[in-house]
């Protein structure tokens, strides 16, 4: 991933980038600063784990798909096995998708987990068991988020590649058997109608 946004490229959407990026800010800060605020951990437990709910929510649902034209869940199916779910915009939209979105929307998106790893080693070393609780919940719903784009990214990319191999392997065959045909029955490339 580069370092470096996009340069010359404004965002394409962003009103879906501000929502991006402001419950993952407004959790962080909230779990920050709360302790100068706010005596009471359960208030705590439940506005920072509210925030990250949203920010799960809005990655997932909205500015995956809007963002980086990727979207994921997880079904449980008849045999009770969890299956991962995967869906993208085809290539050519995915190559016109907008270069400083979709940084935006990975690197906050790894950013995130890595203040929330922060967070946990700093509550580990106070021996603060119940802020870790609060900390793992948050980590979790990032994490969940890293690992479903990340999955639906690369199987996009492995679709991309098998299907362009798919494809081009039927055109050569499609292209040798046609070409077969028409050297078997002696008509010769000038005289077929349909180019090869």
């Amino acid at each position: 991933m580069d370092l470096n946004p996009p340069a010359g490229e404004n965002y394409a959407n962003p009103q879906i980038c501000f929502f991006h990026v402001i419950f993952k800010a407004a959790a962080l800060a909230f779990y920050m600063l709360s302790a100068f605020f706010v005596d009471s951990f359960v208030i705590i437990f439940v506005v920072t784990v509210l925030l990250s709910a949203l920010d799960f929510w809005v990655v997932k649902n909205v500015s995956g798909r809007i963002l980086v034209g990727l979207r994921w869940w997880n079904e449980i199916n008849e045999d009770g096995e969890s299956v991962w779910k995967f869906e993208c915009l085809d290539q050519e939209s995915l190559a016109r998708m907008n270069k400083k979105d979709s940084w935006l929307f990975w690197w906050t998106l790894y950013l995130t987990a890595v203040v929330w790893i922060f967070f946990g080693i700093f509550s580990l070393i106070r021996f603060q068991a119940d802020y870790i609780l609060v900390v793992g919940v948050c980590l979790i719903l990032s994490i969940a988020n890293i690992v479903g784009f990340t999955k639906c990214r690369k199987g996009t990319w492995a679709n991309y590649v098998s299907h362009q191999f798919i494809v081009k392997s039927h055109i050569t065959c499609f292209t040798l058997h046609k070409m077969l045909i028409l050297t078997s029955f002696g008509i010769s490339r000038e005289n077929c109608l349909c180019s090869y």
